[in-house]
């Protein structure tokens, strides 16, 4: 497995490519970015079309849930998406927080942005705005943001303890998030967790889903709750290319399950003398 600096430039790289591409091609490519085989990134995804403010321009479908439909976003709220793509969420988003609420989409890919930006001149939307940045280091004021909602892309994010953090800081008191990813129930075959392309895949940058509820839990956050969790088949036709028939087999009778949640949970309304990395705890 590369560096964390490395798996983001190869999300970097991968993520423009299909920046380019349309949702039909992406559904009938690998990995979205070329063409070896079938649904990689698309395998996952829900289907948006029914949602109110739903653009097909800005729909590349990269993710693997519906977090804005669980998100009890509310008039007037100020919404952060991140991993924000083309819009799609946000702009979900604004249909819920109406033109008095703001919402702001981060991602780091140039070629995402500019086609996000784009997408939002043409439906004229004056309160979604979209920054470059790293959600690691989200380029935002604390206690800014009422829900924060993000789909498939903490999976992509190599220290996805230092994201949580960065979500707490950035929500108000009382804020809460709704965030769609993939994690895992039990280890993955040693080549499918080693391999850079199915990282940005989302398949082996997930980790296991009691990690992953601990790290929100730990990160000082409070009423967390799965909405929403279905099973992710990867196609035979994708696992071939990292396991013989044997390992196949060994893995789709064993106990390994690849999974998409939707989390719910809230920065509490008062903050604790002992926040989170304050040391008094």
């Amino acid at each position: 497995m590369k560096n964390e600096q490395e798996l983001k430039d190869l999300v970097k790289e991968k993520y423009a490519s299909i920046a380019e591409q349309s949702i039909e091609q992406n559904q009938s490519s690998c990995c979205g970015a070329g063409g070896c085989s079938t649904e990689v990134y698309n395998i996952m995804s829900d289907d948006y079309t029914k949602m109110q403010g739903y653009n097909a321009d800005a729909d590349l479908g990269l993710g693997c849930g519906l977090p804005t439909q669980f998100a009890q976003i509310k008039v007037g709220d100020t919404v952060v998406d991140l991993g924000s793509g083309a819009g799609n969420d946000c702009f979900v988003a604004r249909a819920q927080t109406g033109e008095t609420g703001k919402v702001i989409g981060i991602d780091f890919t140039p070629a995402m942005l500019e086609k996000a930006k784009a997408n939002a001149a043409k439906l004229g939307f004056t309160n979604v705005q979209f920054r470059e940045g790293d959600i690691e280091n989200m380029p935002l004021a604390a206690n800014v943001a009422d829900v924060v909602v993000s789909n498939c892309v903490l999976n992509l994010v190599p220290n996805k303890d230092g994201v949580f953090k960065e979500i707490f800081r950035v929500l108000k008191p009382g804020g809460h998030f709704s965030i769609s990813d993939v994690v895992l129930v039990g280890r993955l075959p040693e080549a499918l967790r080693k391999d850079a392309e199915m990282y940005a895949g989302c398949v082996s940058g997930a980790i296991q889903k009691e990690v992953y509820m601990e790290l929100i839990r730990s990160n000082g956050f409070s009423h967390i709750a799965v909405q929403k969790e279905k099973a992710i088949v990867i196609p035979d036709d994708i696992l071939k290319n990292y396991l013989n028939d044997a390992e196949l087999t060994a893995f789709k009778s064993g106990d390994t399950g690849i999974f998409s949640i939707t989390v719910f949970a809230q920065k509490p309304a008062a903050e604790s003398c002992c926040t989170p990395g304050g040391g008094c705890c």
